[in-house]
C-alpha cells in the first residue's frame, strides 16, 4: 500500500534530514514511527505525502509514484500534520463539507460519517461555531474527522494523539483499528510509546535520520521487554 525505497532528503545548509529509508506498509498494518525530536519522522512523512521533495529514492502509493502522479496518490490517502492548520474563518461543518467536496463524497455518506464521528468525539454541538473559537484539542478532533470523512485506504498521521483527552484518544484508537480491519493501513509518528506498543503490529525506530530498527512489533519487542526499554536501549547505544 505504501512503499518507501531508499529515501534520502537533506536540507541545504544543514546536516538534518533522512538517509536511505526503506519501509513497506501493507494493508491491515498500523505502523508506528518513533524517534527523538529532530530524528527525521516529520521529514519522512512530508516526503510521503508530497509536501517535501526528496534527493534520492522512490515513494509509491499502491504502486503509483508520488513524484510522477501526486494527484492520483493524494486521492488515496489522508494526512494530518502535527499541528493542523485549518481554515479558521469557516465553521466546523463548513470545513468538513469543504473536504468532502474535494473528495467528491456523496451528501448522504458525508452526513452519516460526520454525525458518527462528531458524536463519538463530542463536538456535534460545536460544528456550527467558527474554527477560530476552537481549542487545540477540538481542532485536532475536527482534523481527524476530516481525514476519515472520505474513507481513505491509507492514513498518514504526525503525532495524532497530541492534544486529545483520554476519551478522544480511545475513540481515535478504535477508528484506527476499524480502518485497518476494513483493509486500510496507517503509518503514524508518535511519542506515546505505550499506546504504540499496544495498538500497532509494526514499528520503526529512527535516529538522526537513519532507521535503527523496523519490523513486526513482537519481533522488535521481545517477551519481557517493552517498546520504551527497547527505544531507550537503542538511543543509549547510538549515543555511546
Amino acid at each position: 500500500m505504501l512503499t518507501i525505497k531508499n529515501l534520502s532528503k537533506h536540507y541545504k545548509g544543514s546536516n538534518k534530514g533522512v538517509t536511505d529509508i526503506n519501509l513497506t506498509i501493507e494493508a491491515g498494518d498500523i505502523y508506528a514511527f518513533i524517534g527523538h525530536n529532530g530524528a527525521g519522522k516529520t521529514t519522512t512523512l512530508k516526503c510521503v505525502v508530497g509536501i517535501h521533495g526528496f534527493d534520492e529514492g522512490e515513494i509509491l502509493i499502491n504502486g503509483v509514484s508520488i513524484k510522477e502522479d501526486p494527484l492520483l496518490c493524494k486521492q488515496q490517502f489522508a494526512y494530518i500534520p502535527d499541528n493542523p492548520d485549518l481554515y479558521e474563518y469557516l465553521t466546523g461543518i463548513q470545513y468538513l463539507n469543504f473536504i468532502a467536496d474535494i473528495f467528491e463524497v456523496p451528501v448522504a455518506d458525508r452526513e452519516r460519517r460526520i454525525e458518527k464521528y462528531a458524536d463519538a468525539f463530542g463536538i456535534t454541538a460545536s460544528l456550527g461555531d467558527l474554527i477560530s473559537s476552537y481549542s487545540h484539542g477540538m481542532k485536532q478532533k475536527l482534523a481527524i474527522i476530516s481525514a476519515f470523512v472520505h474513507e481513505p485506504k491509507l492514513l498518514i498521521l504526525d503525532e495524532p494523539f497530541v492534544g486529545l483527552d483520554p476519551k478522544a484518544t480511545v475513540v481515535l484508537k478504535n477508528m484506527m483499528r476499524e480502518l485497518c480491519e476494513a483493509g486500510g493501513a496507517i503509518f503514524f509518528s508518535t511519542h506515546v510509546l505505550d499506546v504504540a506498543e499496544k495498538l500497532c503490529n509494526k514499528v520503526a525506530i529512527i535516529k538522526d535520520g537513519v532507521l535503527i530498527r523496523a519490523g513486526k512489533m513482537d519481533e522488535v519487542v521481545k517477551q519481557g521487554e517493552s517498546l520504551e526499554s527497547i527505544f531507550m536501549e537503542v538511543a543509549c547505544d547510538e549515543a555511546n
